[in-house]
């Protein structure tokens, strides 16, 4: 795209943007290539290994890529005629009625923070759990807020390095692999179609499902990318020309990843070590013991590899947690608005108390896990609760309204629309059922799972917000007056928000 273009197309979303009822703020510098990669690898392995082996780690893959794809596909057509950094609370609000929409946005918009701020700490402290998780925890997330503060405007090329690394580990840790096998070599049979529930306590089919779990002290850094889909939104007036680039960045993450995925996950299939002996190791973190055991010495490289992917896979992704929370503060969600919603003239368009509120709560979060592993974990497994549910509704509300907002969303499902949207809520329906339940039974105090019980109290939390403060004055996100004219709605209007 040449100079002249980019401003021409920038201008165009300027323009948008305003008619979506805010100002531009940001400098739009990415293109598709630099959000499309934006959440690194991602691939489940010890859960997996406890819900029956091989045959959950690669069908169990690929089955979440198929279903998420729907979601994708949904969340991708909303955004193309909705492309702001507000995501899903903004989509409720134009879809639900006058009557409901500033609640159901409310709600979304709480579901979103929450859930961006517990999944970057997944991230974070998933990544320090590689090395030491007490100290390196600490580090990671410095590192990621250092980048994000001072090198805003590299991020993009950070991201194109991003996925070049993570590219060229697969590459490797694929060669590597198939060629020493250290610890022998499976057939195709055991390598596809190995499965052996007993590990988990629950019955062969539920047990397949509970594979798919990411409980955190048990599987890898990296095993919560299509839980975030959704975060590619909240860089949107970064993007240029975004009603075309975000849904192709959505809809194309899915099967990008999940080749990845495979490719990744085939060679360890194919030369994995035994495994009563991986799920004995004390960390719960058996990918290092697993390379160890498969190269026949220390894979120190490997763990390079995965411990760069999931650095740059923090970077990336505070980066978008910051943009959730500062979008939420500009339409006076959350307390402190005022400060929240500041973005700094003085370090290329950063949203520094947003991106350090963000940062802090990761911080505080992550030290729980000093106190209770327990507790920890159920506020890392509710990080994929709500972001399932605020991904859920806006798709959700404009099935109940026979998807007649959709009808001219640039991209556009046609006749598989509705189908295509029931499957992806059902679908998240599903998943936090499934995110409810203990990996393992029978249930200790230890094994059990927390994090239905904290989706809850997160609830309760900002319902009291919400009649404390939000009823006096979160009055939704803004809609201008030639918007509301245009499509003869009655809704109230707003002026543009800064």
């Amino acid at each position: 795209m040449s100079l002249k273009d980019s401003v021409d197309v920038d201008a165009v979303a300027r323009v948008g943007l305003e008619k979506l009822g805010y100002k531009q703020e940001m400098t739009r510098s990415r293109g598709l290539v630099h959000i499309l990669f934006t959440y690194g690898l991602a691939a489940p392995i010890a859960t997996s290994l406890i819900g029956g082996g091989p045959a959950v780690i690669i069908w169990g893959w690929i089955l979440v890529s198929i279903l998420t794809q729907t979601l994708a596909l949904s969340l991708a057509e909303i955004c193309s005629k909705y492309p702001t950094s507000a995501g899903a609370y903004y989509w409720c609000y134009r879809l639900a009625s006058p009557r409901t929409r500033v609640l159901a946005s409310w709600i979304n918009g709480w579901l979103t923070v929450v859930g961006v701020w517990t999944i970057a700490l997944s991230v974070t402290f998933g990544t320090a759990q590689l090395v030491v998780a007490d100290v390196i925890f600490l580090g990671v997330t410095a590192v990621a807020f250092f980048f994000c503060l001072f090198f805003n405007k590299h991020l993009p090329t950070i991201d194109i390095i991003c996925a070049c690394w993570t590219g060229l580990g697969i590459i490797v840790i694929l060669i590597c692999l198939s060629i020493k096998a250290a610890a022998g070599r499976h057939s195709i049979a055991f390598a596809l179609g190995h499965f052996d529930p007993s590990y988990s306590g629950w019955t062969p089919g539920w047990s397949f499902f509970i594979g798919l779990l990411p409980d955190l002290e048990l599987n890898n850094v990296l095993a919560y990318t299509y839980a975030a889909i959704g975060m590619i939104t909240n860089m949107a007036e970064e993007v240029h020309n975004p009603s075309e680039i975000l849904p192709k960045a959505i809809t194309w993450s899915i099967p990008i990843g999940t080749i990845s995925g495979v490719i990744f996950l085939l060679p360890i299939l194919f030369t994995l070590p035994d495994i009563d002996t991986l799920l004995q190791v004390s960390s719960g973190q058996p990918i290092g013991v697993m390379f160890t055991l498969a190269m026949g010495s220390k894979a120190g490289g490997f763990g390079l590899v995965i411990f760069g992917i999931g650095m740059f896979c923090a970077i990336s992704i505070s980066c978008a947690a910051s943009r959730a929370t500062w979008a939420f503060a500009r339409d006076k969600a959350i307390p402190f608005h005022q400060s929240f919603s500041k973005i700094s003239p003085y370090l290329d368009d950063v949203p520094v108390n947003a991106l350090l509120l963000s940062t802090v709560i990761q911080i505080l979060l992550g030290l729980i896990y000093l106190g209770s592993t327990a507790a920890f974990n159920a506020f890392v497994g509710v990080a994929v609760m709500c972001l399932g549910a605020s991904y859920a509704m806006p798709v959700a509300i404009s099935l109940m309204n026979a998807r007649r907002d959709m009808h001219d969303a640039p991209f556009n499902l046609g006749r598989f629309g509705t189908v295509i949207n029931v499957i992806a809520v059902l679908w998240i329906m599903f998943a936090m059922v499934l995110f409810s339940m203990p990996a393992v039974i029978p249930v200790t105090r230890v094994s059990m799972n927390y994090a239905s019980a904290v989706f809850v109290g997160f609830g309760v939390i900002s319902a009291v917000w919400y009649l404390i403060n939000g009823r006096l004055y979160y009055t939704g996100p803004p809609i201008p007056e030639e918007s509301t004219e245009s499509t003869g709605s009655n809704r109230s209007t707003s002026p543009l928000r800064k």
